[in-house]
């Protein structure tokens, strides 16, 4: 849950942001950015790290500094400075989100991996729904800054239980040498296998349109519709609710469906759902009809990152926290990449909408051009 309560949690947040320090909409969206930078180059340097020193150690050296990072946003004087430090608080809290994955792959393969995975999304997705609203509620006691302390002592209370309840998953035997040539080579070998590209990108791809809905929303929903910050928490944690129930589904259909089907019903239902989001700007629909599109195109996107990472990783266990670390690099730098389009025009919703149709188009060609039909059974399809 790394990703969505460390984004999301401060989203009430940004327009106060922007009026305190100063700047712009884009700007301000730039700390998202720089947070997802620092989530995509933490995990690859946290996930090669962890095949060599076990996963435990580097996960609770990475809460820790996250704690420190999340108290130094509280106080940042500039957004120059909070950008610099919302990085370092992504690189920290990178530990958390790429060895959850390298520990499912430490224990378990195939089916039950992608069951797994499935489960870790229905967690995953509570942070869309609990986040904003809990930092909408928060700003009627406190401001903004207020908000990053609450992510330091989030930080304290996981820290606790990680170091209560996390074993070590990688026993020695299975540890690999250290050395940055090693984890280059390692790379490279992966991004040759044309299935573990196909939907590590795919996949990543799906963050894009996410966070071009995350980033875009607060202002979309508070300057171009007028709500105030708990509505917007409100209507946010809504379509979270759309992520959640397509976790659980997803969750509940593997051994019936098989996670290709559920990756390819969840990328045409996030296709759907774009193209109904852009429909209901340009037609000046309202806030419902936007509201009610997003919340199908979520809804797709609950099936997409869970099922395109038990897919990529199924053939590479021996190397599970590298791969992971490729993963999580990919689906941050585009999601990081995505944050600050929609606010390129100013107060208009439509780079949003066009934001999510983009990438999930380019999400559902990337799976079937790169791994290819004739490739997908063979891409891990469990029996």
């Amino acid at each position: 849950m790394f990703g969505p309560l460390t984004t999301d949690l401060y989203l009430p947040g940004l327009p106060e942001v922007a009026d305190e320090l100063g700047t712009s909409e884009s700007q301000v969206q730039l700390t998202l950015t720089a947070c997802l930078i620092g989530l995509a180059l933490g995990q690859a340097i946290v996930g090669p790290v962890s095949d060599t020193l076990g996963r435990r150690r580097p996960l609770l050296i990475g809460l820790g500094l996250f704690v420190l990072a999340s108290l130094g946003c509280a106080v940042a004087p500039s957004i120059l400075v909070l950008d610099l430090l919302r990085l370092v608080q992504g690189l920290c809290g990178a530990a958390g989100i790429v060895l959850a994955r390298a520990i499912v792959r430490d224990r378990w393969s195939g089916l039950e991996a992608a069951r797994i995975y499935a489960g870790l999304m229905t967690a995953l997705s509570l942070g869309p729904i609990l986040a904003p609203t809990i930092g909408g509620g928060l700003l009627h006691l406190t401001d903004w800054r207020g908000l990053f302390v609450v992510l330091a002592g989030w930080g304290v209370a996981l820290l606790v239980g990680a170091a209560i309840w996390v074993p070590e998953t990688l026993p020695a035997s299975r540890r690999r040498p250290a050395g940055l040539g090693r984890t280059l080579r390692v790379m490279r070998q992966l991004l040759r296998d044309r299935v573990f590209t196909g939907y590590t990108v795919g996949a990543g791809l799906s963050f894009g349109a996410l966070f071009s809905y995350i980033a875009g929303s607060s202002f979309v929903f508070q300057d171009v519709y007028g709500v105030s910050p708990q509505v917007y928490a409100l209507l946010f944690g809504l379509n979270g609710l759309a992520l959640l129930g397509a976790s659980v589904a997803n969750h509940r259909l593997q051994e019936r469906v098989g996670p290709v089907k559920l990756l390819r019903a969840g990328m045409l239902t996030m296709l759907a759902g774009g193209a109904l989001v852009v429909l209901a700007v340009v037609a000046d629909a309202g806030l419902a009809a936007l509201v009610a599109a997003l919340f199908v195109a979520v809804a797709g996107i609950g099936f997409v990152p869970s099922n395109g990472v038990a897919l990529a990783l199924e053939h590479h266990g021996a190397d599970a926290g590298t791969a992971s670390a490729l993963i999580g690099v990919v689906q941050f730098m585009i999601g990081g990449l995505a944050a600050p389009l929609p606010g390129i025009a100013g107060a208009t919703a439509l780079p949003m909408a066009l934001g999510v149709l983009g990438f999930a188009v380019a999400a559902l060609v990337t799976v079937r051009v790169v791994v290819g039909s004739d490739r997908v059974e063979h891409a891990g399809e469990p029996a």
